[in-house]
């Protein structure tokens, strides 16, 4: 008896909270931020730097004058080989993805911690810009001294993970295979009348 006074309550609350959610996620544009960036070391000794950023409208309205700006690469570090660091597009829909890459090319040998980059945008029932923040990399180890790579070294990587397992399932299937199948012996010993 004791439990089910407890039960209403929460079942009240909890459908509060859902609907406050979804109140709250379908009244505007909700854009999330992602930044990637990867190293590429080329043959004359240099490194370039990849940098892609997708911006997504997980809301359920339009984003207006949506702008991004990664202008936090020093220029003492690297130089800009292809692209912009700053971008504006004049809408983003609801479920629609932007994409914006720039390249980079590393001038000295430093870690480099990038900050998020940051993606402003306008809703038309505010009359402030809205502002969010991409997602952080990890430190780039720009010209780091670094072993070659092996180009069999996943072949390497997979024997030593699987190989004591393949070596046991063959032993298995061999020895099945001789129990289940006639000897050549018991053909020919069987006599014709």
């Amino acid at each position: 008896m004791a439990n089910s006074n407890f039960g209403i309550p929460i079942f009240i609350l909890a459908a509060l909270l859902l609907a406050a959610s979804t109140i709250a996620s379908s009244q505007g544009p909700f854009i999330v931020a992602h930044k990637k960036a990867s190293l590429t070391r080329l043959k004359s000794g240099s490194e370039r730097v990849s940098v892609s950023i997708d911006i997504y409208n997980q809301g359920s309205a339009t984003a207006y004058d949506i702008t991004l700006v990664d202008d936090n690469w020093s220029s003492d570090v690297f130089g800009i080989v292809a692209g912009n660091t700053s971008v504006s597009w004049e809408r983003l829909d609801a479920g629609v993805v932007l994409s914006h890459s720039f390249e980079l090319e590393g001038k000295k040998k430093t870690v480099f911690y990038s900050p998020p980059a940051v993606v402003t945008y306008r809703i038309p029932t505010k009359s402030t810009l809205q502002e969010a923040f991409s997602t952080p990399i990890l430190p780039l180890e720009i010209l780091a001294d670094r072993p070659p790579v092996k180009k069999l070294d996943w072949a390497k990587k997979l024997l030593e993970k699987y190989g004591s397992l393949v070596s046991v399932v063959s032993i298995v299937v061999l020895f099945v295979y001789l129990v289940w199948t006639p000897s050549s012996g018991a053909k020919g010993s069987k006599k014709k009348r």
